[in-house]
């Protein structure tokens, strides 16, 4: 493997990849020196001296600029949310939907994203799903739209099966059609380098506790300033272009700013802001490039341990159409999670298998220990693991 960056100094900032072989940064990644330590400053600032509140707020603001830095956007174009799902409801309410208009979506993506323009069906909106195949582009969606079609709403990174879909080309196509385009880059966002302007979508969404390696409680929204027109579904003084400094509310006092600040409702989650912007220093050191980069090349060196085994990969094989962190294996997780657990090795069960999903922090170790604990449940003849494959193939 090349050597993109130190991994082993990378790995003295995650203390609990030294105790178990954590593969499972598609859920959540395991806590970080600096982040661990942005949190207790935080903690330290508000028992010393009850919060130095602009101090906060003003990290606040650096934590939005590093954002927009990793996404190609502009900070006033950066909302703080809770969660992906709650930035995907933001962007589903937000854009100008009525009876009869129609968006599509692809089956069997991540639910809460279905769930946020499924809501929308009371309102009279058509939700078409189009088939979920190993490669989804421009061409995927071309014969479901007709003149019915307002938006497309996808996943860039399946979190299942790891799909990369070609969220470019569906941009170009929403832009040439006019359409509103939302994008859920939750599973990539932290290892796949994000550009904003050249998906044209209309909005982003994430969370952070996977690949921005910050614990849950914290949502991303990128919003293209250039469309105005959109407007959040709820509001509260933080929304407004000028909230009142009489703390008086007025039905004349209602115009909304030209930043995404319009879609935050304040009270922000300070701490796990605090905990971003140090997260984000950490990849910005390492470099996100040489991160998707690093775990190409373990992911090819995982396909092929598996093919040593005969053991089947669920979804894209190629680097072209494949995220560089998530595999599903083809054993099932009924059969295989508890064991995996029992032998140190973190890994999430998912439809079709286990999944291994994999961060900065891991190494060609990790894969081998998966690899013999495999092995060794199978000796001499691998027969549950072949006959796993074969039934998946059937």
């Amino acid at each position: 493997m090349s050597q993109h960056y130190d991994v082993a100094a990378v790995r003295q900032a995650f203390p609990a990849v030294e105790h178990v072989v954590y593969l499972d940064s598609g859920f959540q990644t395991p806590l970080s020196r600096p982040v661990k330590e942005a949190y207790e400053r935080f903690l330290q600032e508000g028992f010393e001296t009850a919060g130095p509140k602009q101090i906060w707020l003003s990290r606040l603001e650096e934590t939005r600029v590093k954002v927009a830095t990793l996404l190609g956007a502009k900070p006033q174009e950066i909302a703080f949310t809770k969660n992906t799902s709650e930035s995907m409801n933001i962007a589903a309410n937000a854009l100008p939907l009525h009876a009869g208009d129609k968006v599509l979506m692809i089956d069997g993506d991540h639910p809460n994203n279905a769930y946020a323009f499924l809501n929308l069906q009371k309102k009279g909106v058509e939700i078409v799903f189009i088939p979920m195949t190993e490669v989804v582009n421009a061409e995927s969606f071309q014969p479901y739209i007709d003149e019915r079609t307002r938006a497309i709403s996808m996943s860039h990174v399946t979190f299942h099966a790891g799909h990369r879909f070609d969220v470019e080309s569906v941009g170009d196509l929403c832009a040439q059609r006019d359409l509103y385009f939302v994008v859920d880059v939750m599973q990539g966002i932290g290892v796949v380098p994000i550009d904003a302007k050249a998906m044209k979508a209309t909005f982003i969404g994430s969370g952070t506790h996977k690949g921005l390696l910050v614990p849950q409680g914290l949502g991303l929204l990128y919003w293209d300033a250039a469309r105005i027109e959109l407007e959040p579904a709820y509001m509260a003084a933080a929304s407004l272009a000028n909230p009142p400094a009489d703390f008086i509310a007025r039905a004349d006092n209602m115009a909304l700013p030209a930043t995404a600040g319009r879609f935050e409702l304040g009270n922000f989650n300070l701490p796990a802001i605090q905990g971003l912007g140090a997260a984000l220093d950490l990849i910005g050191k390492v470099g996100i490039e040489n991160i998707q980069n690093h775990c190409f090349d373990l992911g090819d060196y995982l396909i092929e341990r598996l093919d040593e085994l005969d053991v089947g990969l669920v979804g894209p094989r190629n680097r072209e159409h494949r995220a560089p962190h998530i595999y599903v294996i083809a054993l099932p997780a009924a059969d295989w999670l508890d064991y995996f657990t029992s032998t140190g090795i973190r890994v999430s069960p998912e439809r079709d298998g286990i999944r291994v999903s994999l961060g900065m922090f891991n190494n060609t170790a990790d894969i081998d220990r998966l690899v013999d604990a495999i092995r060794a449940r199978n000796a001499p003849g691998m027969p549950q693991a072949r006959t796993a494959v074969l039934s998946k193939l059937g």
